[in-house]
């Protein structure tokens, strides 16, 4: 069997050294459709060196892009082909606010093997560590096809909650730019799906898609400039369900519900579904709550 749950549960963490600086943030920012209007005060947060702040998402590619998929792929008891693997899911726990340049020690181990019967998902957790203490924690979902099947556990549902009940308290629409994949990939994830036609139709697409956490990273921007002032250093976790793919150049809706009684300045949580507008509302990202203080 390619996957051997137990030699990837048992295998030792990867521990490797990560250094990032405003040109790496500018990129990630840029790469997730930061900038527009260039000369906007708002986007100049995401952009110019001297005013800028940091999207607690860049947490995911921060050190030339955290091990994620190409990450899980790699831990000893895993040998799986990369055109059946898919990113399921992200989560993000911030412990501090995520510095415009840093220097850190990130530790990556598969926590979790489940057995979905048609498929696998390994669950990699990294644990990102500087000088003064834990920065993050976050941690990746990714779905092998056709691996499952050994009896292992089977672990919690992949069917995505619907959305909650009634109309959404804010609406917004973020449009994709065409090589938006071609340039988020200089991030650090340079899996061919995002890029390579030939690797996508193998892959079961019709074109390269655009990664997960480029739609995971324009999101986070969205709630955060439309519900926290702009404020990044509010978000204190953020987490979501991969439910379909984007392609370059189409529009994604981010529906946000906020619960009854949430104030602007106190600390609670929104609820957000994403889709894309181009192909009549399909579901993109699902069971998605951002967590603010």
């Amino acid at each position: 069997m390619p996957i051997d749950a137990a030699g990837a549960l048992g295998a030792a963490p990867r521990v490797r050294e990560i250094v990032w600086d405003h040109k790496d943030v500018q990129l990630y920012h840029l790469g997730i459709g930061a900038g527009r209007p260039a000369t906007d005060p708002h986007e100049l947060r995401y952009t110019l060196e001297s005013r800028l702040h940091v999207l607690p998402s860049f947490a995911t590619v921060a050190g030339g892009g955290a091990p994620g998929v190409i990450g899980a792929l790699s831990v000893p008891g895993v040998d799986v082909d990369l055109a059946d693997v898919l990113h399921g899911g992200q989560r993000l726990r911030l412990h501090r606010p995520v510095p415009v340049r840093g220097r850190a020690s990130a530790a990556s181990r598969v926590v979790a093997v489940y057995d979905k019967g048609t498929a696998a998902v390994l669950v990699l957790r990294t644990e990102v560590t500087d000088a003064h203490g834990p920065l993050w924690t976050d941690e990746a979902e990714v779905y092998v096809r056709g691996e499952g099947g050994w009896g292992g556990e089977r672990g919690p549902s992949a069917r995505p909650s619907p959305p909650p009940a009634g109309p959404p308290d804010h609406v917004a629409e973020r449009a994709l730019r065409e090589d938006q994949a071609l340039l988020y990939r200089l991030t650090g994830d340079f899996n061919p799906l995002h890029a390579d036609p030939e690797f996508a139709a193998r892959a079961g697409f019709r074109r390269p898609v655009l990664h997960g956490l480029c739609t995971y990273g324009a999101t986070l921007k969205t709630v955060v400039d439309t519900l926290l002032d702009g404020d990044v250093s509010r978000v204190r976790a953020y987490r979501t369900r991969f439910a379909g793919v984007v392609y370059p150049g189409e529009t994604l809706r981010v529906r946000m519900w906020r619960p009854a009684g949430a104030g602007g300045a106190g600390a609670g949580e929104v609820r957000v579904s994403v889709s894309a507008v181009e192909r009549d509302d399909a579901p993109v990202l699902a069971d998605t709550v951002v967590r603010y203080g």
